[in-house]
């Protein structure tokens, strides 16, 4: 697991430090070219810095040990580092589509379209290589952060390379108003991809269950374990790094309790592997019967006492 959490840093230092130098080089000739596109992908560039640093503080505060306060861990302050990045990412689109507009309206006129032209193609292909060592580190941790960071400079790579396209028309056409065109585009198309992010944070701040073909996993270990009866109550969710599993399962009524510690070492076991490159808490109750009916009525009343006392 210490593998896997350096490997994580390392990858948010990286790409935070690949972000701030394609600011510099980018602000520097969207300024003086005065062109929409190659300025909204400096701003892109800028909050995709101040995102991956605090990307870094995330996952450095989720993979925090477990503490008298906070004992199942910090692992969703990751789901609030996607709602935040997904936040900024749809503002910086919202911008993106005013200075197109306001470029439109003001008759701007796009200048050194040349320059501006390398810069998009270095651009280019120092994404292509970013984008290329997160998804191979978002594929060996499988930590959120990750997937939203790479996701992230993916969009910047269709983006940029859209904004190449622009800038390459601009010079052959010398028509300005394609440069506002192709930036209205790219806000659109960045807050597209923005509401997926915050939509997976959401998911983790509010409990979402595990991909359903996860469950499905759990499920067929649980239903193919010889020794259990039947289970119920099969609960799940992540903190983006830790799976949280908990269930009943059904074993016969006169099992000693070691047997029955045995049985649900080999079920958490098999859990596991599923998905190694998580952390996992599993919670097994052992029942000696089915009692999901009375389960449910209890929770039912529980519930409904609890109304009652708030109203």
């Amino acid at each position: 697991m210490k593998k896997n959490t350096s490997l994580q840093k390392r990858a948010t230092i990286i790409s935070s430090s690949v972000a701030l130098f394609l600011v510099c080089t980018k602000f520097t000739i969207g300024i003086f070219s005065g062109s929409v596109a190659v300025l909204a992908s400096a701003i892109d560039s800028m909050l995709d810095f101040f995102v991956s640093i605090f990307n870094f503080f995330a996952i450095k505060k989720a993979e925090e040990d477990p503490t008298q306060n906070f004992q199942y861990g910090k692992g969703k302050i990751q789901g609030i580092a996607a709602v935040i990045e997904g936040t900024i990412i749809i503002i910086s689109g919202l911008f993106i589509i005013y200075k197109a507009i306001d470029k439109v309206l003001h008759k701007e006129v796009t200048s050194m379209v040349l320059p501006s032209i390398y810069v998009m193609v270095f651009s280019i292909i120092v994404t292509f290589l970013l984008v290329a060592y997160l998804s191979s580190v978002a594929k060996k941790t499988n930590n959120i952060v990750i997937k939203s960071d790479a996701l992230h400079y993916k969009t910047d790579l269709w983006s940029n390379g859209v904004i190449l396209l622009s800038l390459f028309l601009v010079f052959v056409t010398k028509q300005d108003v394609i440069d506002s065109i192709f930036g209205f585009g790219i806000g659109v198309y960045i807050i597209y991809s923005a509401v997926g992010i915050v939509i997976d944070g959401i998911k983790i701040l509010l409990d979402h269950s595990l991909p359903e073909d996860q469950v499905e996993k759990i499920e067929q270990i649980l239903k193919s374990h010889k020794e259990i009866t039947s289970f119920h109550w099969l609960k799940t969710r992540t903190d983006g790094s830790v799976n949280f599993v908990e269930f009943h399962m059904v074993l016969r009524p006169n099992m000693l309790l070691l047997e029955a510690h045995r049985i649900a070492e080999q079920v958490e076991d098999n859990i596991m592997q599923t998905d190694p490159s998580k952390r996992w808490v599993i919670t097994p109750h052992f029942d000696p019967y089915d009692d999901e009916d009375i389960n449910e009525a209890m929770f039912v009343n529980g519930v409904l006492q609890t109304i009652k006392k708030e109203s």
